[in-house]
């Protein structure tokens, strides 16, 4: 499930820029970390790092989970350079 989200926002950063470095962390499943213009499940420090569940995060990725709904409700949480993660929004939207 997360290659699929690599591969997704791999496709993303090949078109749009993205400063800085976030990782998703999925716990158990794994992670996503986006840095130096690409994607990868390579585990590394990075600025921003989002806690979030792997089904929460397909939803974030697909539109149905708005970011600051899932932030107030406690579905992700964000730890690190919070404008990075404002980034994010241009890069998925």
């Amino acid at each position: 499930m997360l290659e699929q989200v690599v591969e997704r926002m791999q496709k993303e950063l090949q078109s749009k820029a993205f400063d800085g470095s976030l990782k998703f962390d999925c716990g158990d499943e794994g992670v996503v970390v986006l840095a130096d213009g690409t994607a990868s499940q390579q585990d590394r420090d990075t600025d921003c790092t989002i806690k979030i569940t792997q089904d929460n995060l397909i939803k974030l990725l697909t539109g149905k989970l708005n970011p600051m709904t899932g932030v107030m409700t406690g579905k992700l949480k964000v730890s690190g350079d919070m404008s990075v993660a404002m980034k994010l929004g241009k890069l998925l939207g």
